[in-house]
C-alpha cells in the first residue's frame, strides 16, 4: 500500500519509518524545508533509539521517502495520517487544532483518488467529525473515510512500541476505512497484535483516557512517597507490593519528580477541557494535575533542605544529573527539571547541569544554568548532586570521584537508582524518594 503521513515529527517520522519497514511505501510530508533536506541528508530532527539506522535502511530500499508538498506527497495514497502537533492552547489549555484542520483542508483540495484519512494526532473527541466536514467541504469528488488512529509510543521505546504493541485502536464509521485500515496494520495482524475497532468518538477518548490513567497511577505512587517519608515506610516496597496484584500492575508505580513530556501534561490538561465543555468533570485528572504541577517544585524544595535551609542555600552550588523529562529521548517539553532548576535558582543556588542527549534543547530554556559537557564537570564545586533523570550514565557513578570533586558529599537522588545503605556507607548524605 502507498501511505502518506503529514508530519514529521516524533510520531510522523516514528510511524512512517515502521510501515515502510512493514513493507509499504510511505512518504512523509512537512512544510518545514530544513527539516526535509536535513531528512535527505540521514539527520533525524529527535533522538530515538535506533531510528537513525531504521531510517537509513527503508530510504535505501526505496520505501521511505520525504517531501515538503502535500499534493505530491499524497497523490495515490491508499491512507493519509495526519500526524502534526496539538499543543496546548494559549490563554484556555484547550488542544490546538490548527494544524490538523489546515492540513484537512489541503487534503479535501488536493485528494486525487479515493483515501482513508487517517487522525494519528493526539486529538479531543469530535475532530474527526470536524476534519470530515472540512473534507466534504472542499467539494472533492472522491470518496473518502475519516479514521481515528491513535498512537501509544512511549520516547526511547516507540519503535518496538509500534512494532509489537499491546493494542490498535481504529475509530471507523463505515466499513470503507476498516478494509484500509486492516490492510495497513495487516503485518502486525498476522503477528497476532490486537486491533480494536471502535466508533471514532470512541477511539478519540481511548487515547486521553489511557493517558490520564497512567498520569494518575504515577501521581497516586508520588504521593504514597510523601507519605512514607512521614510514617519510615518504604515506597519502592509499597509499589512492589501493590503492583504485583495483577489487577494493579506494576507499571507507573515508580516515585519520582513527577511526570512531564510531551503527552501527560498537555493531554489531561485537553481531556479537562473536553469535559468542561460537555459539563461532565472529571475530578480526579483535576486533582492529579494539581498535584503534579506542586510536585515539581516541591522537588526543588527538597533539595534546598539537603542544602541546610533556605538561608544556607543562598550562595551554593547545585548539580542537576539529567534534564530531560525521561531518560532515552531528548525532549524537554515540561520536564521536571525544570521546575527544580528555577526553584534553586529563586533560593539563590547556582545551578550546574549535564543531560546525555538534551543539552541543545535545554539551554534555550534554561539561559542561567551552566550547561557542562560532562557529569564530573557538573558535579565539580557542587554542594549537592541531584539526580534528576534515571538516565544509564548516572546509575554507575564513580563515587570516589564525585566525592573528591564536590564540595560537600550531599546527593539527592529523585529516581531512587542508589541504595540509600550503600550511599551512607560510602559517607553520603544521602536523600531520595519515600525511603527512610
Amino acid at each position: 500500500m502507498k501511505i502518506a503521513m503529514v508530519g514529521s515529527g516524533y510520531v510522523g517520522l516514528v510511524s512512517g519509518a515502521c510501515f515502510a519497514d512493514f513493507g509499504h511505501d510511505v512518504v512523509c510530508i512537512d512544510k518545514d524545508q530544513g527539516k526535509i533536506d536535513r531528512l535527505h541528508a540521514g539527520i533525524m530532527p529527535i533522538y530515538e533509539p535506533g531510528l537513525a539506522a531504521l531510517v537509513e535502511s527503508n530510504v535505501k530500499a526505496g520505501r521511505l521517502a520525504f517531501t515538503t508538498s502535500l499534493a505530491e506527497g499524497i497523490k495515490g495514497a491508499d491512507a493519509i495520517f495526519i500526524a502534526v502537533g496539538t499543543p496546548s492552547r494559549r490563554g484556555d489549555g484547550h488542544a490546538d487544532l490548527t494544524f490538523v484542520y489546515q492540513v484537512a483542508r489541503e487534503v479535501g483540495e488536493s485528494l486525487a483518488n479515493d483515501a482513508v484519512v487517517v487522525t494519528k494526532s493526539t486529538v479531543p473527541v469530535g475532530t474527526g467529525d470536524e476534519v470530515e466536514r472540512i473534507i466534504r467541504e472542499t467539494g472533492t469528488a472522491h470518496r473518502f473515510s475519516v479514521v481515528s488512529n491513535p498512537e501509544f509510543l512511549r520516547e526511547g521505546a516507540a519503535i518496538g512500541d509500534f512494532k509489537r504493541p499491546d493494542r490498535i485502536v481504529i475509530g471507523s464509521e463505515d466499513e470503507f476505512g476498516r478494509e484500509v485500515m486492516r490492510e495497513v496494520y495487516r503485518p502486525l495482524f498476522l503477528n497476532e497484535s490486537p486491533i480494536l475497532f471502535t466508533s471514532r468518538r470512541t477511539s478519540e477518548l481511548i487515547k486521553y483516557a489511557a493517558n490520564a490513567f497512567l498520569a494518575t497511577k504515577i501521581t497516586f505512587i508520588n504521593e504514597m512517597a510523601d507519605l512514607c517519608e512521614k510514617v519510615g515506610a518504604n515506597v519502592q516496597d509499597v509499589s512492589r507490593g501493590i503492583g504485583m496484584d495483577n489487577r494493579i500492575g506494576p507499571k507507573f508505580l515508580h516515585a519520582g519528580p513527577g511526570y512531564g513530556g510531551s503527552c501527560f501534561p498537555k493531554d489531561t490538561l485537553a481531556l479537562l477541557k473536553t469535559a468542561e465543555d460537555y459539563q461532565s468533570p472529571i475530578r480526579i485528572v483535576e486533582a492529579v494535575v494539581k498535584v503534579n504541577e506542586s510536585r515539581k517544585r516541591a522537588m526543588g524544595r527538597k533539595v534546598i533542605d539537603a542544602l541546610g535551609g533556605i538561608e544556607a542555600a543562598r550562595g551554593k552550588k547545585a548539580a542537576l544529573l539529567g534534564l530531560t523529562f525521561k531518560p532515552n529521548t531528548d525532549d524537554m517539553r515540561d520536564s521536571p527539571a525544570l521546575a527544580i532548576a528555577q526553584t534553586l535558582m529563586d533560593a539563590g543556588v547556582a545551578v550546574a547541569a549535564y543531560d546525555p542527549e538534551g543539552m541543545e534543547q535545554a539551554r534555550p530554556l534554561l539561559p542561567e544554568v551552566t550547561m557542562c559537557e560532562s557529569a564530573y564537570e557538573a558535579i565539580t564545586g557542587a554542594d549537592v548532586v541531584v539526580i534528576v533523570t534515571e538516565w544509564d550514565a548516572f546509575r554507575a557513578l564513580d563515587l570516589k570521584r564525585v566525592k573528591e570533586l564536590a564540595k560537600a558529599p550531599v546527593m539527592v537522588d529523585l529516581r531512587n537508582i542508589y541504595n540509600p545503605e550503600d550511599m551512607r556507607a560510602a559517607g553520603f548524605a544521602y536523600t531520595s524518594v519515600g525511603r527512610a
